[in-house]
């Protein structure tokens, strides 16, 4: 397709919007055949299947959910033209739409996407937190703009994504006061046979421990496994264990929590990563949050 036409593009977006050709007519006062027509004639330029029939209604394809996305950010960019050379403000805040990998620390999230809210131009953060999985099913269809995971894109996935190190830390091991008052021997060799909270193996640092247990030759315990970092730091201060946390943490997991830092060791790593469509990031807020990372909390 060497040209789009906006017209077929407009009564597309119209039908998709309302989700029915007559309520789309009505709105562009047109006939609902010649909507049904202008939406065909764009899927023939596009050689694709825009809509499939569920039942009596309208149901857009993958295909046409990608379309769909786009048409939003175009029409929405031509309303702030239309604003901006009348001399009115927008007043359409950036939309940043952010997958957060549902193994991911709620606070190393919250830290790494704080600096696309602090920009001069306002930002309207939407987040989704999910299975990585589904995120990049999503980020694949343009649902969205990028993943802050702790993993990157595995050689395995079919979906055409860029991984972008954002930084990593070492680990720290945690405990309440009267767990640290116990240990009698020098770090590591006092977690051994210690109750340890862990997380599962679905995430990325969970193997990164069990080398390093095996490399020292300690055993801890295993008491609870977590996908949820947020419940198992509950778990922790209720005293069922010990726990390991990133060392980017290590201000908030003492002061907040009051937990005792028993020890530490830079050589488990854990690693973050923004993972995006873009080899080169060019979103302003996912530019930030990038450079906030590398240039400050992973500094």
């Amino acid at each position: 397709m060497d040209w789009l036409n906006y017209h077929h593009l407009l009564y597309f977006w119209t039908v998709a919007r309302l989700g029915s050709v007559t309520k789309a007519a009505e709105e562009l006062r047109l006939g609902p055949a010649t909507v049904s027509a202008q939406v065909r004639r764009l899927e023939e330029s596009m050689g694709e299947k825009l809509f499939q029939k569920s039942g009596r209604r309208l149901v857009l394809t993958e295909m046409g959910h990608v379309v769909y996305h786009y048409a939003e950010e175009i029409f929405s960019l031509g309303r702030e033209l239309t604003d901006t050379m009348k001399g009115r403000p927008t007043g359409h805040p950036l939309r940043l739409r952010i997958g957060v990998s549902d193994v991911l620390p709620k606070r190393i999230a919250y830290r790494l996407i704080r600096p696309a809210l602090e920009l001069p131009s306002p930002v309207r953060v939407l987040c989704r937190e999910e299975r990585p999985a589904r995120l990049l099913a999503a980020l694949a269809v343009h649902e969205l703009d990028v993943i802050l995971s702790d993993a990157p894109v595995g050689p395995d996935v079919s979906v055409r994504a860029f991984s972008h190190p954002l930084g990593d830390c070492g680990m720290g091991f945690y405990g309440t006061k009267r767990q640290a008052g116990k240990m009698a021997r020098k770090f590591p060799q006092c977690l051994n046979g210690m109750p340890m909270l862990l997380p599962t193996d679905s995430m990325a640092i969970r193997h990164s421990l069990d080398h390093w247990f095996e490399s020292k030759a300690v055993h801890p315990a295993v008491v609870g496994e977590f996908d949820d970092y947020s419940l198992l730091v509950v778990f922790a201060a209720a005293g069922h264990g010990i726990f390991a946390a990133p060392l980017v943490l290590d201000q908030e997991v003492r002061r907040q929590f009051g937990f005792v830092r028993i020890g530490r060791t830079d050589a488990v790593r854990a690693r973050f990563f923004a993972i995006s469509v873009e080899r080169k990031i060019k979103n302003p807020a996912v530019v930030a949050i990038c450079e906030a990372a590398r240039k400050e909390t992973f500094a």
